[in-house]
């Protein structure tokens, strides 16, 4: 049993706003009304309370991520020292972290739930295997499905309850929690420019089947699966000049529906090259702010190093092109690819100005924090142990100007970020940081110092240095126990992983196994992941009627 005093809470899920309050948590990890007189208690007399930071998109197990550990070995030597050291300070936090150094990462600066976002179902053994390794933090995973041939049959035959019972069986087959889209259709990246009917036009070895079909196709399943999270989507024409259109017009094939946009930042540009590349943030925000709906990752990018990694093949090749770096690439077949390629991000380089720029101005311009939600889509933009500089940008407008002065004088016409004055609140950093993405996850224990809820609870000494007071926590309490106390590790316990059971036809096991046979080169029998194999694990259902 524990019992915190006298410490300003932040809760946005209870409306609560700095509120000087006492917290009880008791012997089940839980928040309750109250405790024992002989419980221990934590004085936060001049500290902030916060839920546990929760990060809807990130990727930290499975086989890209160690693609990606495997191509930086020199990475790995800054993560060890960045362990001992103790300091974020030093930039010694690395670009692709092990798991067990994840675990510390996310728990050392108050993050305790995070969602890997990308897992193709023939490799998800062992990317399960990775998230079990990864110490303190509870997870959850979100299945490859745009691209399934297997789906895309049954869609182009006028098929729906069949796919819709085939994408069912994928999201029980990997023991995950949800649908991730990404490129629906296969639209190549390179083909930039916005041409609209990339989203209308049949794709490759179809008839009948467009990109924006299967968007709205898969955010109506997702739905009618009764999925905690909507369709996690992530757009045609990733990180290309001129991709706003297409995006637009994406969000348009949504048809009302709920859906959450990854790394929008990397969706939301101008122009019809590199050499005329500008944000065009203003208009994905005016969308967002007009349908509440849909949400969003920003996925900002931060100068320096870092390595990246993206199930859209295609863009990856072309960013090996474009910089003559180290380039991987990962098939798995009949579902989806993975390039990986390290990268440095520029303050001097037209381009990198514009993305620093626009997953600010993303995350400023979206007037509802509820809706746009902390991110670097790790490890792409910048590594997730950077979050606080991050919001150290969005609480203090003249960081921000400090930073823009590094810029090229030629990016101030291509951005909007010199004409926003927004600065963040503490209330709105819990918001985006925590109460947000775990109600975009449907975790609704999680982001939440309510009642009943899991005793996830970040306690920061109040600093005017918000960089330093969010890198270091005073405590972080996980499931009611202790894990972080003045920098030090206490504990490091398991997380448990979120899964969900969607209803499904008992036939579709027979149905698929024959047309499995002949899209795979493994059996049938090997394929789903046996729920035995998942150490701790808590299984959702499917409860609509």
């Amino acid at each position: 049993m524990l019992r915190i005093t006298n410490g300003k809470v932040y809760d946005p899920a209870n409306g609560i706003d700095g509120e000087v309050r006492d917290l009880c948590i008791d012997d089940e990890g839980r928040i309750v009304e109250t405790v024992a007189p002989s419980a221990r208690t934590i004085d936060a007399t001049g500290m902030i309370v916060f839920p546990g930071g929760v990060d809807v998109h990130t990727h930290v197990a499975g086989g890209a991520i160690n693609f990606a550990r495997a191509m930086t070995p020199e990475d790995h030597r800054r993560t060890q020292a960045f362990i001992r050291t103790k300091t974020r300070r030093s930039g010694l936090g690395g670009m692709a972290p092990t798991t067990f150094a994840t675990g510390y990462l996310y728990a050392g600066m108050g993050w305790t739930t995070v969602n890997e976002a990308a897992v193709p179902v023939l490799s998800a053994r062992h990317t399960h295997e990775e998230l079990s390794d990864i110490p303190i933090v509870d997870k959850a995973s979100l299945t490859l499905m745009a691209n399934n041939e297997i789906m895309l049959d049954q869609l182009e035959a006028g098929e729906y309850e069949r796919a819709k019972n085939v994408v069912a069986w994928y999201i029980w087959a990997a023991k995950s929690y949800g649908v991730k889209a990404v490129n629906p259709g296969g639209v190549a990246a390179w083909k930039w420019g916005g041409d609209a009917k990339q989203l209308t036009s049949p794709i490759e070895g179809y008839k009948k089947l467009t990109p924006g079909s299967i968007v709205t196709q898969l955010a109506r399943i997702c739905e009618e699966l009764g999925l905690p999270h909507p369709l996690h989507l992530h757009c045609n024409n990733l990180g290309a000049p001129g991709n706003i259109s297409t995006t637009i017009d994406t969000l348009k094939h949504l048809e009302g529906r709920r859906a959450h946009i990854a790394h929008s930042q990397y969706h939301a540009y101008g122009g019809e090259g590199w050499d005329t590349i500008c944000s065009e943030t203003g208009q994905l925000a005016d969308y967002f702010n007009t349908h509440p709906n849909i949400t969003t990752d920003a996925g900002a990018v931060l100068f320096g190093d870092t390595v990246t990694i993206t199930a859209d093949g295609p863009w990856q090749h072309l960013l090996y092109k474009l910089t003559g770096r180290k380039w991987g690439n990962l098939d798995v077949e009949n579902e989806t690819g993975c390039g990986i390629v390290p990268y440095t991000y520029r303050p001097s380089n037209l381009v990198n100005a514009v993305q620093w720029a626009s997953g600010l101005e993303l995350l400023l311009l979206i007037r509802n924090p509820w809706q746009v939600f902390l991110s670097t889509d790790h490890p792409n933009g910048g590594c997730f142990w950077r979050y606080p500089e991050i919001i150290k940008l969005l609480m203090c407008a003249d960081f921000r100007n400090e930073c823009m002065q590094k810029l090229p004088e030629q990016i101030k016409r291509r951005i909007t970020l010199p004409e926003i004055d927004r600065e963040y609140t503490l209330y709105e950093i819990a918001t985006s940081m925590s109460a947000g993405p775990a109600r975009a996850l449907g975790l609704t224990r999680k982001g939440n110092l309510g009642v009943g809820c899991d005793a996830d609870v970040v306690i920061y000494e109040e600093d005017g240095d918000v960089e330093r007071m969010f890198s270091h926590p005073r405590y972080v309490i996980k499931g009611g126990e202790v894990v972080i106390e003045d920098g030090d590790i206490r504990e490091t316990p398991h997380g448990c992983e979120f899964l969900f059971k969607p209803s499904m036809d008992p036939g579709v096991d027979d149905f698929i196994r024959p047309l499995f046979e002949d899209c795979y080169t493994m059996s049938f029998e090997n394929y789903p992941v046996e729920l035995e194999r998942i150490e701790r694990a808590e299984v959702l259902e499917d409860t609509t009627p």
